[in-house]
């Protein structure tokens, strides 16, 4: 942990990076891990947050599997700061069907987080506050199976009243699945080029619902991986939404939203610093490279 306070002790800092879709543990997953190292080093990092889609292709088979050490304790070896977990649709198994429920895939993420330094996952869906902000970690995959495991309503009304409740002047969210998205997934409500009427579980129609109803315009920023770009989509209803899904491979963007930033075939993360009510972004490749920086205020 940095020390998250200005000089003379004014203000609040808080700073993290973001990468999603990193379960590959190829070399690009670890020259993504070592150019977070070196930045973190120099710029300094309070925590991560891991995307989901942490191990492809289909989660890990125990608390025991060697893909822990693989895909992760191995490519971020170098990093000494607590790195909190999202779930991907990978991660419940099937191949990334993500509807493998009978299996104790998920959970052994969770109870993995007994056994490592690093790994963060208390459950499946979470909260955790740091100076003057409040984060929730989403289970997005959950909410996009609602239609398909009959699920209720209480990831959704968990997180609206913890957002209602809290005092934090930073309120951010992450998860895997995006609200909108220039990646080849798209947005949600229209996953894959589908329209929601025939397939309403794989456009994300409950996904779709579930941000328009407790994350858009409660949230101050929502990050996501599920599309592998690096991505800094224009407010759609009052919420930044950042894809940083180019933590191990990468893919084009060929959809149309209103966007700051968007780079295709590029592996890399984001690295945020919110210091007071500023709260600055910025994008590197798997080299440590600069590719974007933007600044919104409160």
């Amino acid at each position: 942990m940095v020390d998250t306070t200005t000089g003379g002790g004014a203000g609040q800092v808080v700073r993290f990076i973001a990468i999603g879709d990193t379960g590959e543990g190829n070399e690009n997953q670890y020259m993504v891990g070592q150019a977070i190292a070196q930045l973190c080093a120099e710029k300094g990092c309070d925590f991560g947050m891991l995307l989901g889609d942490n191990f492809y292709d289909s989660g890990v088979s125990s608390v025991n599997d060697p893909q822990f050490q693989e895909k992760f304790e191995l490519p971020y070896e170098d990093i000494d700061f607590p790195i909190y977990i999202a779930l991907g649709n990978h991660d419940y198994g099937g191949n990334g069907i993500g509807v493998d429920f009978d299996t104790k895939k998920a959970q052994y993420q969770v109870d993995y987080t007994k056994q490592s330094q690093i790994w963060k996952l208390p459950s499946k869906y979470y909260s955790f506050k740091l100076e003057h902000a409040e984060f929730w970690g989403l289970d997005t995959n959950q909410v996009m199976t609602d239609p398909f495991n009959g699920n209720s309503d209480t990831q959704k009304n968990w997180l609206k009243n913890g957002i209602a409740a809290s005092q934090a002047t930073w309120k951010i969210g992450f998860g895997h699945h995006p609200y909108i998205s220039n990646g080849d997934h798209g947005n949600a409500g229209a996953y894959e080029n589908i329209e929601a009427i025939p397939l309403p579980f794989v456009t994300g129609e409950s996904v779709k619902k579930f941000m328009e109803e407790a994350v858009c315009s409660k949230l101050d920023i929502y990050l996501s991986g599920h599309d592998h770009n690096l991505q800094w989509l224009e407010p759609k209803c009052g919420t930044e939404f950042i894809v940083s899904g180019g933590g191990s491979k990468s893919e084009d963007l060929p959809g149309d939203n209103a966007a700051y930033f968007g780079l295709p075939l590029t592996e890399g993360f984001f690295w945020g610093e919110l210091k007071d009510d500023t709260f600055t972004g910025i994008f590197y490749d798997k080299t440590g490279k600069e590719l974007f920086s933007k600044t919104v205020s409160k």
